[in-house]
């Protein structure tokens, strides 16, 4: 008991308590302790799951049979795969797939009932998205069980043909995982390094007085502002075409689409980045909480992009928060650019969320700092 209580009696104990008691006190470093590492819990415990439901297969029955209809009920009894009727040719199904409006299709052809009933081979085609090879793999497996348990199943096995699933995983036919996560950690640092180092920048300049001293100088509020993003965008920019060239050479990540239309994407997500930046700059009073904070924002942001797990094995009410996530956008932008080489006339929908999202967040950062100046 000695020692501790020459402890207790000590300088480092009181300085110790000086320093708890500075914590105490310190209300917005509390909350940044204690809610955000919860609410990460939350959103990881429930985004970060193996299982894969509500997957999209689109369907393209020219049979038109019973057995036909069977067969689609037997499919979709577990609830893993949500139908949607394709236009009756088989360039819908391709197409489909390539649009990223299915998952999976699958093409039950005109002689499929005939063939069983002759005690033939019935081929039904399946075409799979393979740009996610994880989950590829998983709608590959859940069709083929559940085929075999519907030949299984049928009245008289022994008076029938056998089915077989022809698949074939478009645009990722190997299944390498480094196609689909490559992307995904493109957008993730640009996210990350875009917003930490346009914070940093501004709170390092409040630190040391510097902010102050533009406030006296003859530029305007907007001046000083676009003094300081376009140096951060152009090393940005450089960014991305770093992580490009890694993708390409080491990973070999095909790309097969437009490259001044990826440029352009990664152009408005750069604003992105850096509006969220400045954001966090002009709320923070020191870089602690500039750094606590952007942790904050971005884990959640880059959880619920689809850029590590896809955001079909999320819940429902994630995926309908990732639509308020400008990440999410920017990822599909450049898997369907790089993998499946689809121009704008197919994401235009999505670039052009990007583009408001890029245009609110600039707005609210730059009326900020303008607020921070005056």
């Amino acid at each position: 008991m000695r020692p501790l209580k020459r402890f207790q009696q000590g300088r480092l104990w009181a300085l110790i308590q000086k320093e708890l008691r500075q914590i105490l006190r310190d209300k917005q470093l509390l909350f940044l302790l204690i809610f955000p590492p919860t609410i990460q819990l939350f959103i990881y415990g429930f985004a970060l799951s193996p299982d894969v439901y509500d997957l999209r297969l689109g369907v393209l029955d020219l049979s038109k049979t019973p057995m036909s209809r069977n067969l689609l009920d037997a499919v979709v009894q577990n609830h893993v795969f949500n139908v949607t009727p394709l236009k009756p040719t088989r360039d819908a199904a391709i197409e489909a797939v390539k649009q990223g409006r299915v998952d999976a299709s699958m093409v039950i052809p005109p002689e499929f009932s005939r063939n069983l009933k002759q005690k033939q081979h019935a081929e039904i085609q399946i075409l799979i998205d393979g740009v996610d090879a994880n989950t590829a793999g998983i709608a590959s497996g859940y069709l083929v069980q559940m085929i075999s348990t519907f030949a299984r199943g049928l009245e008289e096995p022994r008076a029938t043909g056998t089915i077989r699933p022809d698949i074939s995983f478009l645009y990722n036919p190997g299944l390498n995982s480094a196609w689909f996560f490559i992307p995904g950690v493109m957008g993730l640092i640009l996210n990350l390094t875009g917003s930490l180092v346009s914070s940093s920048t501004l709170v390092r300049e409040k630190d040391s007085g510097t902010l102050e001293q533009l406030v006296m100088t003859p530029a305007s509020a907007f001046e000083v502002l676009l003094a300081k993003v376009l140096p951060l965008f152009v090393l940005l920019f450089g960014n991305v075409l770093l992580s490009l060239a890694v993708g390409l050479l080491a990973f070999h990540v095909p790309f097969r689409g437009n490259f001044f239309l990826f440029l352009a994407v990664s152009s408005l997500y750069i604003l992105v980045a850096i509006s969220i930046g400045i954001t966090l700059a002009s709320i923070s009073k020191n870089q602690r909480q500039a750094i606590l904070t952007s942790f904050f924002i971005n884990l959640p942001v880059i959880q619920l992009s689809g850029a590590i797990a896809p955001l079909q094995s999320m819940p429902q009410f994630l995926q309908t928060l990732s639509y308020l996530n400008p990440l999410r956008y920017y990822i599909i932008c450049i898997r369907s650019i790089l993998l499946k080489g689809i121009g704008l006339e197919v994401i235009w929908p999505n670039v052009l969320m990007l583009a408001i999202f890029a245009v609110t967040l600039f707005m609210l950062s730059a009326r900020r700092f303008r607020s921070q100046l005056g």
